[in-house]
């Protein structure tokens, strides 16, 4: 089997990877947890946006550079925020 050649394609499929196993622990019962995996992911995903460069990035280039970072920052931070701010339910 043959994996991605470029870095960041690397990096993506480790991102898709991350966001698996967060997918996986929410449906395991612990949603909070899962979806702070899954923001931080892409907090990741956007911090190797910004540091491979142009001809490396692969499956990791949707649009432009600003485009990619924006989203997936705003993305990752804003799931990250919901999983903390949401109050638990009493049990």
């Amino acid at each position: 089997m043959i994996g991605p050649r470029s870095r960041g394609s690397q990096l993506y499929l480790l991102h898709l990877l991350a966001v698996l196993a967060g997918l996986g622990i929410v449906v395991a019962g612990s949603w909070r947890v899962g979806v702070i995996v899954i923001g931080a992911a892409f907090v990741v995903g956007a911090l190797a946006r910004v540091v491979v460069p142009i001809d490396h990035t692969g499956m990791l280039r949707v649009r432009g550079k600003a485009f990619d970072v924006f989203w997936m920052s705003t993305l990752g931070v804003a799931l990250v925020v919901l999983a903390v701010v949401i109050p638990g339910q009493p049990t």
